[in-house]
């Protein structure tokens, strides 16, 4: 398993295909995983640090989790089969709970657990961004900057 770290969410056009990139946190590939709406908004609320009003899905589970005092010890993503990628919520010592990618990373963002990822699956779909294209990424990072999490309403 390799550590990833959340670069971010956008809308992948012409598609308006929301997308969160994840970028090995010890190399240089990328992980990008296609995702719903509702998602991306719950990932891009946590990243700006947006509240709101009332908890969210993934604020419920963070709660739920928190009060029988079973934290979230990390997530992984696990396997990529026929285009679709899985992840396992790894919960107190020794419990282990199938969830999609989006909704894994949206709750580890909330509690600050870390995210892994298998070497095949990042050997599979991983991809190496080269250093002229890098420029792509900081127009991505600037992108982020200025996004509303609104802006993933379908």
């Amino acid at each position: 398993m390799r550590e990833l770290s959340v670069v971010g969410v956008r809308v992948e056009l012409p598609s308006n295909q929301p997308i969160v990139l994840l970028r090995e946190v010890d190399g240089d590939r990328y992980l990008p995983i296609w995702i719903g709406a509702v998602e991306a908004t719950a990932i891009a609320y946590e990243q700006q640090g947006v509240k709101p009003a009332r908890p969210l899905t993934h604020d419920l589970l963070r709660d739920v989790l928190a009060a029988l005092e079973a934290p979230l010890k990390a997530v992984e993503i696990t396997e990529l089969k026929e285009n679709v990628f899985y992840a396992d919520l790894l919960i107190g010592d020794d419990l282990r709970v199938s969830a999609r990618p989006s909704d894994s990373i949206a709750l580890a963002l909330r509690v600050g657990a870390p995210i892994r990822c298998a070497d095949q699956v990042l050997t599979e779909a991983g991809i190496v961004i080269p250093d002229e294209q890098e420029d792509e990424v900081e127009k991505f990072r600037e992108f982020l900057d200025q996004v509303r999490p609104e802006d993933f309403a379908g």
